[in-house]
């Protein structure tokens, strides 16, 4: 669980201190400036005199004493409420305990607190009326200096004005950060060299600790200005997995350290007082790590998440991360959804639909009774209108679910004090209930109930939450009738968000928390809008001149909660449940076989084949090259295969088809159409006819068994760059910025009566078509043009269902993957594209150093042939290129993989064509 991870981190720090001090007895904003070894002196002068030894904080708003018995309790005054702050003993008072050379500091005081007695966290006590209390440093000669600061920070407590008390704070930090330095011998080696240092704050949950940061080539460094938790926070950089640019309050100055894959919580989160301080180191990182580390865009999650290799969980965490939201900062913690709404019956029933809440809809709009009252107050209201006086996530509401493990968190957003016991999270029936009914109430759920630890559903640490209206104390969550236990519950709610309902609903409610209805008109129209403040780019802090006004626009920014950075602005592709056993298997295969029942023999047989693709893909990478031919005069253009694999068919720039024998390796015919190169090839059903596409405009049919053409179409006014074929449908795509849709079938024997071949349908693009495929059952074809549009036809309807803008130059390639919801392209530009068919969304997108020419894949992986002749093999669920292979000479051409997807064979601009085989 994120918190809980967070808190055992902080904890292990503070075992380093051997402290039961922690910065969240501080004030919110409020920083830890230097501690002393003090005696807190008792009764002075008279004969019941004791001196209690401990450590005396001072920090920007109170003065903290934190006994070394654990029995007695912490004291913390705060400045504002000090009456008098002097050194003890002089003016003539208490001059025996001046002589002895002790002078101490005393501090006279209307309000103190006392904190964590006998070590047990609860409420704060408040002793009010007018008090002393004297503190004696061991190093008195630190009193004066002590003293000074204390009656420095106290006329800072005592301005009139929020905002002069935060300025005059703020100019004392900054001349003690820039009094002080990175201390060079904290290095980890002598031999480090330094990189930047620049000023910043460390951030973790509620609390700012400022300090200096440094880079070397070897290290990050965070050196705190207190020397608090420790001396210094090191991270090795060669550790480091991911980095994110945040929004700290809105503004751009947050860095957050991963060093983990998949971890919630990172490693350190630093807000920078520069954003240009923040972009240097970002870009120093950044650069180290492009070497090391693939980069994980939403795009990229998109893609693994579709085909099943991410849980709608893991999938959820990725986007919270990339959407700013992190457990360092209460105000922008991972937000969850809520998915069941059934909390009454005894069982849970996930196959049932109505089981679950509307995902479609935000919190409130799911009640419309209330959504009618507050669609009401909304026309009434004024510029800027907003739906909802509160948000769905706040650092509240998070501790709201996490007081039980996070007592102390709860204490300090709280000044000391628990929320009401009628208020607190007692039960998951009363708190859906609340979300459903509340006038105020619109909060949706956080990681934790959806991962494995309910600790948080438990009072473990027995605390003192009060007592309700009907005399109960709060203990334990109350769960639903359905929930045996608090894991059981967890494991019910993991279930219920994997489940099919969610996986084929969860993406109506990425639209509304990070896509196109977060904002604007579609956010009005989805009743989901919040107040201004609460989004990225609502106010701009710096434009705000007074005071006064900045520090409460921040402050409410910070506990009203903030709606996460917006990542998509189309609607977000939705997830198709598989109906076999694994997304990863799906394939052609599958689209047929869901339409019709099969019996128990053929769907055996079909797992089998899926297996060994499957195997095969897993091994793509061991590729070895097994003959090679060199068979034409110019550039290998296209290559097809008979069924048995025993001839091959190549075309070629040099304007010859050729048959080759892959058995006695000899060229059997090589056929001339015209002058002009030819551009593509396929066989026909029956291997008797080949079809060849030709820069002469037109289409030739070949007769294998009579070796000699047969029929010419002559269906375009320029080039024609490739063909495909399915059911006694030609689909020619052509440089007349047209594709074409023909029905009909050859004449069988040469010499009878020419086919008349129909023209179907005309799919016309405004630039000249470079190439064309089907998808496995023929109804849908992409295109990919010279100006680098890929285009999505419904070839039901010859429609075009979407135009994609995402090649900077010629699309050379574009294939659908096995299942149909993607799309790959290819062009000049090196980039590799991925489509959702569904949404006509750009999901993923890879850069090579070359253009790569022709590819196959099965969806998750892709080998390509480059424009220098290597094989790539790319993983692009992992974004990145598994291996590269050595081939042709010059640019690989064309491609192509048998059924099996155990061989390859390919073609290539030094007239080669070569045959490759998986070799494990």
């Amino acid at each position: 669980m994120a918190f809980t991870r967070k808190r055992q981190r902080e904890q292990q720090l503070q075992l380093y201190s051997k402290e039961r001090f922690s910065l969240l007895l501080l004030n919110l904003e409020e920083y830890y400036f230097e501690q002393h070894t003090a005696f807190h002196v008792q009764h002075q002068g008279s004969p019941e005199e004791r001196k209690i030894r401990g450590s005396l904080k001072i920090c920007s708003k109170s003065v903290i004493f934190e006994p070394d018995a654990i029995s007695q309790p912490i004291l913390k005054i705060p400045l504002r409420d000090c009456l008098k702050i002097g050194k003890h003993g002089e003016n003539g008072a208490n001059k025996h305990f001046a002589k002895a050379k002790s002078l101490g500091i005393s501090l006279i005081s209307s309000q103190v607190y006392f904190i964590k007695e006998h070590n047990i966290v609860a409420p704060y006590k408040i002793e009010r009326g007018k008090m002393e209390y004297v503190f004696q440093l061991e190093v008195s000669g630190k009193v004066e200096d002590v003293v000074e600061t204390l009656l420095q920070l106290h006329r800072a407590s005592c301005l009139d004005k929020l905002g002069d008390q935060m300025a005059m704070i703020t100019a004392i930090l900054q001349s003690r950060l820039a009094r002080t330095s990175f201390d060079k011998n904290r290095f980890q080696s002598v031999s480090e060299k330094l990189h930047m240092e620049c000023k910043a704050e460390m951030m973790t949950p509620l609390v700012t600790n400022s300090g200096h940061v440094c880079i070397t080539d070897t290290n990050l460094y965070f050196q705190p200005l207190n020397g608090y938790p420790k001396p210094v926070v090191q991270i090795t950089l060669q550790d480091v997995r991911r980095i994110y640019k945040r929004r700290h309050g809105l503004m751009p100055l947050g860095l957050e350290v991963f060093c983990t894959e998949d971890d919630l919580c990172s490693d350190i989160y630093l807000k920078f007082y520069e954003p240009q301080d923040r972009d240097d180191l970002y870009f120093y990182i950044a650069t180290y790590l492009e070497h090391h580390v693939a980069e994980h865009t939403a795009e990229s999650y998109m893609l693994q998440w579709q085909r099943g290799h991410l849980s709608n969980y893991q999938y959820l965490l990725h986007f919270n991360n990339l959407a700013d939201r992190g457990c360092n900062d209460l105000s922008q913690y991972p937000v969850f959804p809520w998915v069941i709404s059934d909390y009454s019956n005894p069982e849970l029933d996930l196959s049932n639909p109505a089981t679950f809440r509307d995902l479609s809809k935000p919190v409130g709009a799911l009640n419309p009774e209330r959504l009618e009252r507050l669609l009401t107050r909304y026309q009434e209201m004024p510029e800027p209108k907003f739906m909802y006086g509160s948000h769905y996530s706040s650092p509240g509401y998070v501790l709201f679910y996490l007081v039980r493990i996070a007592p102390e968190y709860m204490l300090c957003l709280q000044n000391g004090r628990f929320d009401n016991a009628d208020r607190m999270f007692n039960s998951i029936v009363e708190t859906w209930k609340n979300c459903l009914d509340g006038a105020t109430n619109f909060k949706e759920l956080i990681p934790e109930f959806y991962d494995e630890d309910a600790s948080f559903l438990i009072n473990s640490l027995k605390l003192d939450l009060g007592k309700r209206q009907g005399g109960q104390m709060v203990d334990d969550v109350e769960l639903p009738a359905w929930a045996s236990s608090p894991q059981d519950f967890l494991q019910k709610n993991k279930d219920a968000l994997e489940s099919s309902y969610v996986s084929e609903h969860l993406h109506e409610w990425i639209d509304l928390i990070f896509g196109y209805k977060q904002k604007g008109s579609e956010a009005i129209g989805a009743h989901n809008v919040f107040h201004p403040l609460t989004y990225e780019g609502g106010v701009d802090l710096n434009s705000i001149e007074d005071p006064d006004d900045k520090v409460a626009m921040l402050t409410q920014i910070l506990e009203f909660g903030q709606t996460p950075k917006q990542l998509f602005v189309t609607p977000h592709p939705r997830r198709i449940t598989p109906k076999f056993k694994s997304l990863s298997q799906a394939s052609s295969y599958n689209a047929s076989m869901t339409d019709s029942p099969v019996s128990p023999g053929e769907e055996s047989f079909e797992d089998l084949t899926e297996e060994s693709k499957t195997l095969a893909w897993n091994n793509i990478t061991k590729l070895q090259l097994h003959e090679q031919y060199k068979i034409h005069k110019e550039a290998v253009t296209g290559i097809a295969v008979s069924c048995n694999g025993s001839s091959v068919f190549t075309t070629s720039q040099d304007s010859t088809l050729k048959m080759f024998s892959k058995e006695s390796k000899m060229l059997q015919r090589s056929i001339s159409f015209s002058i002009w190169a030819l551009s593509s090839c396929l066989l026909l059903p029956g291997d008797t006819t080949v079809i060849s596409s030709s820069w002469d405009n037109n289409v030739y049919f070949y007769s294998i068994a009579f070796g000699r053409r047969q029929d010419t179409l002559m269906g375009h006014d320029d080039a024609v760059s490739k063909i495909c074929w399915h059911n006694d449908r030609l689909y020619s795509a052509s440089w007349d910025s047209t594709v074409k849709v023909w029905s009909g079938v050859p004449a069988e024997m040469p010499g009878t009566k020419r086919h008349q071949f129909d023209l179907l349908a005309e799919l016309e693009h405004d630039v000249s078509v470079n190439t064309i495929n089907l998808n496995a059952v023929s109804t849908l074809l992409v295109s990919g043009t010279k100006e680098g549009l890929v285009n999505i036809w419904d070839l039901t309807t010859a429609t075009l269902l979407h135009q994609i803008s995402c090649h900077s130059g010629t699309v050379c390639d574009a294939a659908f993957s096995p299942d149909s919801r993607h799309v790959l392209s290819t062009g000049v530009d090196g980039c590799l594209n991925v489509i959702d068919v569904q949404t006509g969304m750009l999901i993923s997108s890879m850069a090579s150093e070359e253009p790569q020419r022709c590819f196959v894949w099965d969806g998750n992986s892709v080998v390509s042939g480059s424009r220098t002749g290597e094989l790539l093999v790319w993983d692009l669920l992992g974004a990145k290129v598994s291996e590269r292979i050595q081939g042709h000479t010059g640019a690989v051409t064309c491609i192509r993989m048998n059924e099996q997807c155990s061989s390859i064979i390919t073609g290539g601009e030094d007239r080669q064509v070569m045959f490759w085989k998986l070799q494990y």
